[in-house]
Order: structure tokens, then C-alpha cells, then sequence
């Protein structure tokens, strides 16, 4: 078969951050936490033989990357042949976000949002005030740091949630980040800059249950029908640190060994309230038009029972490997996930 051409798949370690981190003076347990959002660079080297397996049944190389190799791999590639993938993002505690600038400077196609959009879903406090703007249905925001309002939040009457702005976009970090008093959300803040040196981000608590919806255009021109949503059922109202540690990367595979690994329950948004998912799936088409979401994406939800949707954030660099998005894989596109890799790939180098 006459090859298409070249797959770069860049990801950043768990192990490349934490040296990197320690370095900077956090200590290993926090270095341990914050590179935890790094998992899928961890869960996905296992199947990367059949990742080029898979690639190569479509002609197409597969080349798997880290991301400090990521520049000298670039420059050494052939523009008009090369496709570059960029499963890790981030701006501050991660770098992931270099690579798709770098896939531009060198003229290279890439699989994901632009560049720019890298930035703006690891700042929660201001990609909040993108989505404001578009009109899509998201929490107000306050931002505190240290202790200290640099934008005070709404009020609320359901209290507020806690998290850090910039630290990867998990829903929670502790037990007790959802706030009854505006005293204990600046607590929360000044907990969230010692341990993580980040600002916390403060929105009106929002009641429901927690969706996940995933997206990958398979075929170029996937539209938002793409799209599915599941409620994510894992016993609490949100996930904190502890609950992440347990299911992803190296802290997630110690939970298997031990036996206390337990996946969330998923459940199809549309089979109970199919109004809720046609109001996800609108939400997926501004994000797409207004901002320019593509290729491969999540967002997470609060859904209440009279179908009312909250989107809490979106990731451009969804978790591949979590069994969320290989449900969503095999229930939408009947595919493994190398072949959805392979099968995406395929199609934008042909294209």
C-alpha cells in the first residue's frame, strides 16, 4: 500500500513533568498530583503497537512522540506528509500546548483546535468569559488568589464551587470545595495557592448530574450529531483529586493492582432525557462555530431532571484511553481506539 503519509502522536509524560516540577520546588506529592493529569500519557504507551497497526492497515506511519522530542522530530518531517496529533495540553504546569504551535510554524496540518484555543481551555476563569459571550449556558465566574478577590463571584444560594483556574480541568480537588460562605471559598483559595501556586476559581454552585459529552470527527465532516453524552455516575456529586489518582496514569493502575479500582457508571443522556442531549449537542455547534472547536474534544455537564444544562468546561485534549471515551467510540463510531486513531488519521491525509 502506497503510504499517505506520517502520523506524529505527541504526548507529554507524567514522569518528564514531575522532574520538571520538582525542580521548581513543589514537593513530591504535589508534584505527584499535579502531573497525575498527564495519565494518558502513562495508559496509552501499552497499545501503541497496535496503534501502528492499525495506521499502517491505512497506510499510514505511525510515529509516537514525546513532547521535549517534539521540535527536532517537527523540523526533521516533511511538511506536505506529516500530521501532527497533540493528546497533552497545557500553558503552565503542563507544555502540550507548544506542540500544535510548533505544527504551525513548521506548515504542518494538525488533528485538534487551533493552537490558540490550547490557552483558553486551561484558563478557566477566562475561557468562562468566552463562553459568557457566545450565550452558552455556563456558571458565572470570581476569581480569588491567596485569599484575596481579584473578581468577586455571583451570589449564590446554593453556595459556591472551588477550584484551581489553571490545573489541568478536573471538577473538584478536595471534599469540601463546594462552599456554604464566601469566607470558607477564600479559605479554599488560599489552600489551593499553597498547594498548587494557582488562583481559584469561584462559581454558583449548580445542582444536576455530571455529563460527559465526547466528540471525534472520525470523518472530516462530522458535524455536532458526532457527539454523545453520557452521565457519569460514580457515587458523588463531583470528582476530587482522590477520585481522579484512582482511575488514571500510574496512581490509577497501583488502584487496579490493589483492587480497589472502580470505573463510574455511564449512562446515554438520551435515553431518559433526550431534550437535555439536544440542548448539549447546540451547545457542541456554537463551540464549533463560535470558537472553532474540531476534530476531537470533551465537555463536562451539570444536566438537572428538568433538562436545564450547565456546561461547567471543555477539554481540547480529551482523556483517549479513559473508558468514557472508548464507550463513546465503540457505542458511535463501532470502533477500537486505535482504529478510530488510525481511521481519523487516514482520512485528513487523504484529504
Amino acid at each position: 500500500m502506497t503510504s499517505r503519509g506520517e502520523l506524529l502522536f505527541v504526548f507529554e509524560p507524567e514522569e518528564a513533568c514531575r522532574v520538571r516540577l520538582r525542580a521548581h520546588g513543589f514537593s513530591a506529592q504535589r508534584a505527584l498530583e499535579i502531573s497525575s493529569y498527564l495519565a494518558q500519557s502513562t495508559d496509552i504507551p501499552p497499545e501503541l503497537p497496535a496503534f501502528a497497526a492499525a495506521c499502517a492497515a491505512r497506510g499510514v506511519t505511525f510515529t509516537p512522540v514525546e513532547l521535549d522530542d517534539a521540535p527536532s522530530a517537527i523540523a526533521a518531517r516533511d511538511p506536505a506528509r506529516t500530521l501532527v496529533w497533540t493528546i497533552s495540553d497545557g500553558i503552565a504546569y503542563y507544555r502540550g500546548g507548544a506542540a500544535p504551535a510548533l505544527a504551525r510554524l513548521a506548515g504542518m496540518r494538525t488533528i485538534g483546535s487551533d493552537d490558540s484555543l490550547f490557552a483558553l481551555c486551561q484558563d478557566k476563569f477566562r475561557s468562562g468569559a468566552v463562553l459568557r459571550a457566545l450565550g452558552v449556558p455556563t456558571p458565572g465566574c470570581g476569581l480569588a488568589r491567596d485569599g484575596r478577590w481579584i473578581a468577586e463571584p455571583p451570589p449564590s444560594a446554593l453556595g459556591w464551587f472551588v477550584k484551581p483556574n489553571r490545573l489541568g480541568s478536573k471538577i473538584g480537588i478536595w471534599v469540601d470545595s463546594r462552599a456554604a460562605t464566601l469566607d470558607h471559598a477564600l479559605d479554599l483559595s488560599r489552600r489551593i495557592f499553597e498547594a498548587y501556586r494557582d488562583d481559584a476559581v469561584v462559581q454558583p454552585y449548580v445542582p444536576g448530574r455530571n455529563v460527559r459529552a465526547s466528540y471525534l470527527a472520525v470523518e472530516p465532516d462530522a458535524g455536532p450529531d458526532a457527539l454523545a453524552a453520557v452521565f457519569v455516575e460514580s457515587g458523588a456529586d463531583f470528582q476530587t483529586m482522590e477520585d481522579s489518582l484512582a482511575l488514571y496514569g500510574e496512581t490509577g493502575d497501583a488502584a487496579k493492582a490493589s483492587g480497589v479500582y472502580v470505573e463510574p457508571v455511564l449512562e446515554q443522556v438520551g435515553a431518559t432525557q433526550p431534550e437535555a442531549e439536544a440542548r448539549i449537542r447546540a451547545v457542541a455547534a456554537r463551540l464549533i462555530e463560535g470558537l472553532g472547536l474540531r476534530d476531537v474534544f470533551s465537555m463536562d455537564f451539570r444536566v438537572e431532571p428538568d433538562d436545564e444544562v450547565h456546561l461547567i468546561e471543555f477539554e481540547i485534549c480529551p482523556g483517549l484511553p479513559c473508558f468514557d471515551f472508548r464507550d463513546y467510540l465503540r457505542r458511535r463510531w463501532s470502533l477500537t481506539l486505535a482504529e478510530a486513531i488510525a481511521a481519523t488519521a487516514a482520512a485528513r491525509l487523504a484529504g
